[in-house]
């Protein structure tokens, strides 16, 4: 399946709909499964593009973050869930659109920056690959960068219980609580003069910022699914 037909089955009417019953079951189940709560909602974008940027300590991050918006996020996944066409179709009224496994970053990050200039929000984990523990990893400038080119704002996401409820190995879903949190939009990096080019400097501090927010929220949100 072409990007093209990736980005027509994703944004169809069908797709939408099937996403939207989608999203009612699965946040059903984590409210009555795992008490699910929700803070700081005020704070999501209700228009416009926006890069979420949620802490990853379990498999289930993506649904419970995709559960806690108010409008679908997109995500990345591997193009070779699309080489079965009802599997393609599912993932992509999901969300989900493909990248190449042992692709390069670079790639990777222009399917993300062509998704926002789309004027969808955008899922990244801003520490790669799942982790483990109270305290945030050292993270990946991805998010930044890509805030960087395409003006869109991070919103930071604390998810507390995630790897309680399913840790790293586990096949099965503890009925055990979480809480979410989320934080204030943070701005994307900007040039010192309008139409410049935007430093390094500008992409790293904005993702020292967002550490700093991440473990703040990853605190309170894992104090409150306690």
């Amino acid at each position: 399946m072409s990007k093209v037909d990736v980005e027509m089955v994703g944004n169809s009417l069908l797709a939408r709909g099937f996403y939207k019953v989608i999203r009612a079951i699965v946040m059903t189940f984590l409210r009555l499964w795992n008490r699910m709560t929700v803070e700081g909602r005020a704070n999501i974008p209700t228009t416009g593009p926006f890069i979420i940027a949620p802490v990853h300590r379990s498999n289930l991050d993506t649904p419970i973050a995709g559960c806690a918006m108010t409008r679908r996020a997109r995500y990345l996944a591997k193009d070779s869930m699309w080489s079965f066409a009802p599997m393609g179709w599912l993932v992509s009224s999901l969300g989900g659109f493909p990248v190449a496994r042992g692709t390069a970053d670079r790639e990777a990050l222009k399917r993300c920056i062509e998704v926002l200039e789309a004027g969808e929000p955008l899922v990244m984990f801003p520490e790669g690959s799942r982790c483990s523990g109270p305290t945030i990893s050292e993270l990946f400038d991805g998010a930044a960068y890509v805030a960087s080119k395409t003006g869109a704002p991070i919103l930071p996401v604390g998810i507390g219980g995630s790897e309680r409820i399913m840790p790293k190995g586990a096949k099965f879903i503890y009925p055990r609580k979480v809480h979410v949190k989320i934080g204030e939009l943070i701005p994307a990096p900007t040039a010192a003069v309008p139409g410049g080019r935007i430093p390094r400097a500008a992409v790293k501090e904005t993702t020292d910022r967002l550490y700093t927010e991440l473990q703040r929220l990853l605190d309170e949100s894992n104090a409150k699914a306690s």
